[in-house]
């Protein structure tokens, strides 16, 4: 019988958990795969969105999105409670981003998850 390092440890539990762990971390935080699907959308569009107002200062931010200061500020500081799918779509189209969601057939119902794509 060998000794067994903390390390090994660690290495045995990641092995354990990534086996069981969903393909979305929504999934895995207890959202049913439905509300699952939606709020990996709307993160990865929010995601996209923050990305490219990066580009800009808030100042000009607060111009492009007709948006406040403070409305801007909780945008880029991820708080997307405040925000709706709708509202970020619209972001993303005044930041030049175009957006589209596709859908596919999957082949079990807990392997599905939405994602926007943008172009």
């Amino acid at each position: 019988m060998g000794i067994k390092s903390r390390r090994d440890g660690r290495n045995a539990a990641r092995s354990y958990i990534s086996c069981y762990m969903a393909k979305n971390v929504f999934e895995d935080l207890g959202f049913s795969p439905e509300e699952a699907a939606a709020l990996k959308l709307k993160t990865d569009l929010h995601s996209q969105v923050v990305k490219r107002a990066a580009r800009y200062s808030q100042k000009q931010l607060q111009s492009i999105l007709d948006e406040s200061q403070p409305r801007v500020s909780d945008l880029l500081r991820g708080k997307m409670s405040k925000f709706s799918l709708e509202m970020l779509v619209i972001y993303a189209e005044k930041l030049g981003l175009r957006t589209e969601i596709r859908t596919k057939k999957v082949r079990s119902r807990s392997a599905a998850a939405g994602h926007a794509l943008m172009l």
